[in-house]
């Protein structure tokens, strides 16, 4: 059965699941990270955060990888000490793009009327 190209890559990448990986040491480097997920298999993608006013490293990040290998090192590293760091690993959720803080109502302050 012939896919076209746009519709393979949509399924090759509906196949990854991207991992939240937590406390890490605030010398990590993504080769580091990428080093340790791959002694689980294939690594996708490494994105450490930093934070964007100084640039320092947040003590978080992101893994992609496909879902079985995930699912391998999510197992294997949760709890992990990675440089005197007790790593969490979990699966990514996705964050809700929101347009700021606060708890939720009416945007325009005040409470609502009707």
């Amino acid at each position: 059965m012939y896919l076209p190209p746009h519709t393979a890559l949509f399924h090759e990448y509906s196949a990854v699941t991207k991992l939240y990986v937590g406390n890490l040491p605030f010398t990590a480097t993504e080769e580091a990270v990428r080093a340790l997920f791959s002694k689980h298999g294939t690594v996708e993608k490494v994105s450490l955060i930093t934070d964007r006013e100084t640039g320092r490293p947040r003590g978080f990040g992101f893994v992609e990888m496909s879902n079985a290998d995930a699912s391998r090192a999510m197992q294997a590293l949760n709890g992990v000490d990675f440089d005197g760091r007790a790593l969490k690993v979990n699966e990514a959720q996705d964050r809700e793009r929101s347009g700021g803080g606060g708890g939720g109502g009416n945007r325009h302050g005040g409470s609502r009327r009707y």
